[in-house]
């Protein structure tokens, strides 16, 4: 299928992000299809989460327009009802240290539905067993967890609403090869089975190279490029040289 039968369900047009006289993003689009799994890269400083925060409504731009699932995200009433509809997994987790994990995935199931208790607490614990965790995990506090099931325990409330879209910052940061490589594998997983779009800021390379269905690289304040990996790879862009062609990329290839 073509870019252009494809469904867009981001829709990112001429933004510009700015604090103060620093310009961060300068014309920058960017489409994001359904059902992909969709790598957003750059260097130190080009925005990657910054974009993301902007996708979602959290910071206003200073220009363009986004558009997610064909609604306007930067109207309060319009992001309102798309967070029912979205997932997302912030870089530490950020979840609420003196709530359990079964306590976090029944907070979204409470502000956006009105099923009963017994039914929410039936789908908290059915979405922690989804991202991989033991029943037992949903007694514990977040400080109580390793760093892998704490992305998990994140990943778990991120699922709660049942969304259609998935935002990870970093979701691999901070872990050990083999958790990263678990969790890579879980998404891809659950990206499968549940036809979900994934929206994933990373510098993993293993992460690009396993689960990545399309690369988005920032550079010189717009997407230099997007495209399956194949044809970043043969990008003539310095960036893009340098983080694609050095020692870890070509481990990370297997060569």
């Amino acid at each position: 299928m073509s870019d252009a039968q494809r469904e867009t369900v981001i829709e990112v047009r001429n933004l510009t992000n700015a604090f103060g006289p620093h310009v961060v993003h300068q014309n920058l689009n960017l489409d994001v299809y359904r059902g992909e799994v969709l790598g957003l890269v750059g260097g130190s400083g080009t925005g990657k989460s910054v974009l993301m925060n902007t996708i979602l409504g959290l910071r206003r731009p200073q220009g363009g327009s986004i558009h997610v699932l064909g609604h306007d995200t930067q109207r309060a009433s319009t992001r309102r009802g798309l967070e029912s509809r979205w997932g997302v997994l912030f870089q530490n987790g950020a979840l609420f240290s003196s709530l359990t994990v079964k306590e976090n995935v029944l907070l979204p199931l409470r502000e956006h539905t009105r099923l009963s208790e017994k039914l929410m607490s039936e789908l908290a614990d059915m979405k922690i067993n989804l991202a991989g965790l033991e029943a037992a995990a949903g007694a514990k506090k977040p400080s109580e967890l390793s760093g892998g099931m704490l992305k998990r325990a994140a990943l778990a409330r991120a699922l709660a609403l049942d969304p259609e879209l998935l935002f990870f910052d970093e979701p691999t940061s901070g872990l050990d090869p083999i958790s990263a490589a678990a969790f890579d594998e879980l998404v891809a997983d659950l990206q499968s089975t549940l036809d979900l779009t994934v929206f994933m800021v990373t510098h993993d390379l293993d992460s690009l190279y396993a689960i990545c269905d399309r690369i988005a690289v920032l550079a010189d304040k717009k997407v230099e490029i997007v495209a399956p990996l194949e044809e970043v790879l043969k990008s003539e862009h310095p960036w893009i040289r340098s983080y694609f062609h050095g020692k870890r990329s070509r481990a990370a290839a297997g060569g």
